[in-house]
């Protein structure tokens, strides 16, 4: 057979699976109504379980890993289609709907925002590239911002999440678990950072270099071309600057912002010391209440899932069966548990989808712990 007369066989295949599979269908709509009619739960995990046990012994030597994964997502999609045709609970979209009600038409100009540090941070600049007029409120910690909007001291917050160098700001990730917060808008800012040190003061001269844990990660590479050089933690980027430039020591540098050579009267003494040039960092802007802003298409979310095989991978054929693109999956471990985590999802979707409406609340029904995080737009 040459590979065109391979082509046709799979196309009359394809023929008849499209063919069997609608005929499935019809019979899934016949159970969906039976089920409504006997308030029978659309999920039936023995039911399921016994399948794909069959179809894992009746497959050919070598296909059975491939058959469970066809009939695992056609279930799914079995799932999804009953539940579509029973009008399900609309928990779950009520809620969202009355959320995007409340939301005002744009986005603030003005606000009161929390951020961490001081003038010259990071999360300063996110912070005016985010809203026009911010009077910003510098808190110490991660912690610190989060408190300000639990409590109603600021409307806003302003919070690293991820870099494309360094990875995770797990400090973060930690306090998303609480649940004070509502992320509504997001921002990817480009990180150019540089040592700073006193006037006269020359790269030969450091022993020590003070900057936040992740621009130390930021700029390893460069950091292993220096001898003998101490690194201290410090609580933000611009307060190691600040510490520079109060300090009388003069073999000091910091890693921070091209904005603190200015506000603390330092010289750059070395630039591109960064791994890479394409360093973005994403920070999130949180508020106390759960906001969707008109033009929303990012989702995050936190679920603690059954501990149990199968339990992830069934989610991700929810996601794979509505064609959605899953921007992030981190797990964590759950506090107290032993070698069980926790995950965090991202995902470009709305909620004015009726579809995504109705993946949550399903989501929500079948997690142990379900945290709609927001869905916001991401500049």
């Amino acid at each position: 057979m040459s590979i065109e007369d391979c082509r046709n066989t799979i196309d009359n295949i394809d023929s008849k699976i499209l063919e069997l599979f609608h005929q499935r269908m019809d019979v899934v709509t016949e159970i969906a109504r039976l089920k409504k009619a006997t308030h029978t739960s659309v999920l039936n995990r023995k039911r399921e379980r016994e399948i794909l046990h069959r179809v894992f012994n009746n497959s050919k030597d070598g296909l059975g890993k491939y058959s469970v994964n066809l009939f695992t997502t056609l279930m799914e999609l079995s799932r999804a289609y009953q539940r579509e045709q029973n009008s399900p609970d609309r928990g779950m979209r009520d809620e969202l709907d009355a959320i995007r009600n409340r939301t005002p038409e744009k986005f603030p100009e003005s606000a009161v925002v929390a951020c961490m540090g001081m003038e010259g941070t990071y999360g300063q600049i996110a912070c005016d590239k985010l809203f026009k007029v911010a009077d910003i409120m510098y808190f110490k910690n991660f912690a610190g911002v989060c408190r300000a909007v639990a409590d109603g001291l600021c409307e806003y917050g302003v919070l690293p999440v991820d870099n494309t160098t360094s990875g995770t700001v797990d400090g973060v990730y930690e306090l998303m678990q609480s649940g004070n917060f509502n992320i509504v808008r997001s921002i990817n800012l480009q990180i150019s950072s540089v040592l700073l040190a006193k006037r006269g003061t020359k790269l030969s001269d450091i022993k020590e270099i003070y900057s936040h844990p992740q621009p130390f990660k930021q700029c390893s590479e460069f950091i292993k071309t220096l001898k003998d050089v101490k690194l201290t933690f410090t609580e933000s980027t611009a307060t190691a600057a600040a510490m520079v430039a109060d300090s009388d020591r003069r073999d000091i540098a910091a890693i921070a912002s091209r904005n603190c050579r200015d506000l603390c009267d330092l010289d750059i003494i070395s630039t591109d010391i960064q791994n890479s040039d394409y360093n973005y960092t994403r920070f999130v802007c949180i508020s106390k209440e759960p906001k969707i802003f008109p033009g929303a298409s990012k989702i995050s979310l936190i679920a603690v899932l059954a501990h149990q095989p199968g339990a992830l991978n069934s989610v991700l054929s929810k996601f794979s069966a509505l064609g959605l693109n899953m921007t992030k999956l981190e797990s964590r471990p759950i506090p107290g548990r032993k070698f069980e985590y926790m995950f965090y999802f991202d995902f470009d979707a709305s909620v004015a989808d009726p579809g995504i409406a109705e993946l949550l609340g399903e989501l929500r029904n079948e997690s142990e712990k379900f945290m709609f995080l927001g869905n916001y737009s991401e500049l």
